[in-house]
């Protein structure tokens, strides 16, 4: 999710979400996302790699704080544009009264999310706020009419806090939100790293192309989001390998993509 907050769609101008989308093989994308996808693709070939494997690791993560852990909302900031297995077709399928917030600020996102976001049960809630992360009280203070803040929440950044200026962007985002949830409440958290000098040249042409700049950061500045936290099993680490069952076979490479999932004490 870009900084700055968007008025209209942008046909002309590559857009993450969309490339994104276009990398998961939805067709929610145009012309300038295709194009800088495959040149993505061209000089880190792995990038298609991370963005199925992100959507495996929320999935899983959202299964255990549904299941295991017995979280019934969610606050899913930075969402991007739907395509399958969405946070709320995930909670809603285990606890079907979950209670759903996805926020983003791209026009073309909030399309979307108004004819798509919809919940898959009856008792469920799936709702959408139009907010940037870089403004995480504006955040709060809509989530708060649709959220008990009262009980636990589960608050996802899925691979979009690269966007945020610095670092100290990035960890106040986060601990604004987290700050603002209760204990016992569970952070999901991965973006891109510096391991892969091709992701790293990746991104630095992305932003030569007109996109919103991606920052890949060290592992070290990622591990501190989670700080004052309790790491879940196996703690900070590559996404690919965040409780993955035996029977999935995982990529044949690393890739640039570190995180996981944390309670709040």
């Amino acid at each position: 999710m870009p900084a700055g907050h968007n008025t209209e769609i942008r046909t002309d101008i590559p857009h993450s979400a969309r490339i994104w989308n276009y990398w998961m093989g939805g067709k929610d994308n145009y012309d300038i996302d295709r194009a800088v996808g495959d040149q993505s693709l061209e000089i880190d070939p792995d990038i298609g790699t991370m963005a199925t494997e992100s959507r495996r690791f929320l999935i899983r993560a959202v299964r255990h704080l549904a299941g295991e852990v017995g979280l019934t909302q969610f606050l899913d900031i930075g969402t991007g544009l739907p395509t399958m297995q969405n946070t709320h077709e995930v909670a809603q399928s285990i606890v079907p009264d979950a209670r759903v917030v996805y926020v983003d600020n791209d026009p073309l996102v909030l399309t979307h999310a108004r004819a798509l976001l919809t919940s898959t049960t009856d008792e469920g809630v799936t709702t959408y706020i139009e907010a940037d992360f870089n403004h995480p009280e504006q955040i709060l203070e809509e989530a708060r009419n649709i959220l008990n803040f009262t009980k636990p929440i589960g608050v996802m950044f899925m691979g979009v806090l690269g966007h945020a200026p610095t670092t100290d962007d990035l960890l106040r985002i986060v601990r604004t939100v987290i700050d603002a949830v209760p204990s016992g409440s569970h952070l999901v958290y991965w973006d891109g790293t510096t391991d892969s000098e091709y992701y790293v040249r990746m991104c630095e042409e992305y932003t030569k192309s007109g996109g919103v700049p991606y920052h890949p950061r060290t592992q070290e500045e990622l591990r501190h989001v989670f700080d004052g936290l309790e790491l879940l099993d196996p703690g900070f680490g590559p996404i690919t390998a965040w409780r993955r069952p035996d029977t999935e076979r995982p990529p044949a490479r690393d890739i640039a993509a570190y995180g996981g999932v944390a309670r709040k004490p």
